[in-house]
């Protein structure tokens, strides 16, 4: 574990909030003006990253530790020239339900941390693509990819690769620092989405409610590695921030910067999120009855500032996919521009996208199961279910007696929980659109959790006026929700998880284990490829010139050739294994791959230069003598 990294994460966020906040209004309540800091922090340094990267200033963590540190030490010098006085902390109602919201956070935190690191390997395939990434940002300090060799940066948009390399640059260990960050920042979301509640529902009675059962969904984030994390915890800081706009005119800036962090950190996301960001400016306009400039500014500005990346890097891409999108059979040969429109569209967005999605049932929404998906798990539980349905009976038997900022955020969280539902089912009712549904469950978990709070909070408050105690209320549906939804989450999100479709073998992962036993950064290379190796904590240089030449003409080169490379780059290991012979019929075909790859191995066994070092039945590692 690196301490130092973790507190320097910590300085990072929190110093840019404080940066791009200090001017403007903040909360009077010292727990939520810090945390939000850190969120705030969290999606400027997405934005700055991808700034510092267009502007060429290298992405190197002592360069973001002198820019979050120059304002804070500034300020705070001043404010010791003038008699700085330090906040007390009051046990007031205020800060309680903060320390309830800490002590969920870690739990939270617990759960994820504890999971991801039961087994001694990356789950799945995304995090091996990312480790290569975030390496390569670690060590070239750029985000540029020349070779067009990484799954995650360019054109992906490339701040949650950023954020994790700046922090691999002090955390020697590539694997610990996405499986601890990674946990990390969606357990901070709780803490955040607090926040947001307590602003937006004007209640923190019910935000603290809102709050546990999101912790508690089990749909809402597992500790899967990928940019979906980052991404999703951004969604609710820029909610907090556009809410804060009714406060003070200048939270646009820092809602502004979020925003772009969002389109910085993900694809798909930040379509899904502008209709949610349009939702809440529209519902507040028509019940305000006058155009919400400030938000809408926000929203629009935060969009534009990622075109600093999006620009560059995705034209071609939206130009090719509207050329292909006309080709769909739907007004096939029409010059009807808008059946062409619909052509593009429904190309671009099939109702079927996404590797999981499928046609959900009653089922996978009220019985929540401990075995589930691992990237984006499915299910909400029986108890949540229910008070969702209660709430939305109350809504409408309430709805003309509510005050305005009441309607204002049941009508939004509404709409939001009707969004993200069709989202989810686009497949189930055959929409003529969709967005990869499979990925909307995360994000149908945020209105469905507001929702809820509401039918809970009633029932606390009506059991109070027969005689029962709204503690004891609050606990027996606190329980109830833990036993149908909580456990489950739990249970999953503990479990041995997968490796990943790439491993032909046990064996071979094993084999790849043993490299744990190296030295942190030891030079090994592959025949399949660089990323295992550098999820394992070893080093090979997966974007060099001479690497990637090399590469394709391995198999071509005899035994002293691959050796006079392997002592001219370094490299300490080599290891040929069982993904060979799945990733190198890519470049060479199955015959010549089958053919000339046992020889190369023999070959290389045979030479006296290459000393067994380690072998299972999936794999060998060769000691480069």
């Amino acid at each position: 574990m690196s301490f130092i990294t973790i507190l320097l994460f910590l300085i990072y966020t929190w110093g840019l909030g404080f940066s791009i906040t200090f001017f403007i209004k903040n909360s009077n309540n010292l727990f939520e003006r810090n945390l939000m800091r850190i969120g705030i922090g969290l999606g400027v340094f997405s934005f700055l990253s991808v700034l510092f990267n267009f502007l060429h200033i290298p992405i190197d963590w002592r360069i973001f530790l002198l820019v979050s540190l120059a304002i804070p030490v500034f300020v705070f010098l001043k404010g010791f020239k003038n008699g700085l006085k330090m906040p007390g902390i009051k046990l007031s109602k205020s800060n309680l339900y903060a320390l309830i919201v800490l002590v969920i956070f870690f739990l939270t935190l617990f759960m994820y941390a504890k999971g991801a690191f039961v087994y001694p390997y990356f789950e799945d395939d995304d995090p091996w693509a990312h480790a290569v990434g975030i390496k390569y940002v670690s060590i070239e300090k750029q985000l540029d990819d020349p070779q067009s060799s990484f799954s995650y940066i360019t054109p992906y948009p490339p701040a949650y690769d950023a954020l994790m390399g700046i922090l691999h640059q002090t955390s020697p260990s590539i694997m610990w620092t996405m499986k601890f960050f990674n946990a990390l920042i969606i357990s901070l979301g709780i803490i955040f989405f607090y926040f947001f509640t307590k602003n937006f529902m004007h209640s923190s009675n019910k935000a603290l409610i809102a709050t546990v059962i999101l912790a508690m969904v089990p749909s809402y984030l597992s500790h899967f590695i990928w940019a979906h994390s980052l991404v999703m915890t951004l969604l609710i800081v820029a909610l907090y921030c556009l809410i804060k706009i009714d406060d003070d005119k200048g939270w646009i800036y820092p809602a502004m910067l979020v925003i772009a962090g969002i389109c910085l950190t993900q694809p798909t996301q930040p379509i899904k999120f502008f209709f949610i960001f349009v939702i809440y400016f529209i519902v507040k306009s028509i019940y305000s009855k006058k155009f919400m400039i400030k938000e809408f500014l926000a929203i629009i500005g935060g969009y534009l500032l990622s075109f600093i990346w999006w620009a560059t890097n995705w034209k071609e891409m939206f130009m090719q996919g509207s050329a292909q999108g006309g080709e769909s059979s739907i007004g096939l040969g029409s010059t009807n521009p808008l059946l062409r429109l619909i052509n593009i569209i429904q190309k671009a967005f099939p109702n079927d996208g996404g590797t999981a999605t499928r046609a959900y049932t009653f089922n996978d929404f009220f019985i929540a199961k401990s075995q589930n998906m691992i990237n984006n798990p499915i299910g909400v539980g029986v108890v949540i279910c229910l008070l969702a349905l209660f709430s939305l009976v109350l809504i409408l038997v309430s709805y003309k007696s509510m005050k305005k900022d009441k309607k204002i955020w049941i009508v939004t969280a509404f709409i939001w929980l009707l969004f993200t539902f069709l989202g989810v089912n686009s497949m189930t009712f055959r929409l003529p659109v969709g967005l990869v549904a499979f990925r909307f469950w995360m994000l149908f978990a945020i209105p469905l959790s507001i929702i809820a709070a509401e039918g809970f909070w009633f029932l606390a408050e009506f059991f109070k006026q027969i005689k029962i105690p709204k503690i004891v209320t609050i606990v027996l549906l606190v329980g109830l929700i833990f036993l149908t939804s909580g456990q489950q989450k739990y249970d999953v999100n503990t479990a041995m998880w997968g490796s990943g479709q790439m491993w032909t073998s046990m064996d071979e992962i094993g084999g790849y284990v043993w490299l744990k036993g190296l030295p942190v950064g030891t030079k090994v290379f592959a025949y399949s490829s660089d990323e295992q190796v550098i999820g394992f904590d070893k080093f090979s240089c997966h974007w060099c010139d001479e690497v990637v030449d090399f590469r394709k003409e391995i198999l071509y080169k005899n035994a002293s050739e691959v050796y006079d490379f392997l002592k001219r780059q370094k490299y300490e290991y080599l290891i040929i294994d069982g993904m060979a012979y799945k990733r190198l019929p890519a470049i060479f075909g199955e015959n010549k791959t089958n053919e000339l790859l046992p020889e190369r191995m023999n070959e290389i066994g045979s030479f006296g230069k290459f000393q067994v070092a380690h072998q299972t039945n999936g794999m060998i590692v060769f000691k480069v003598l």
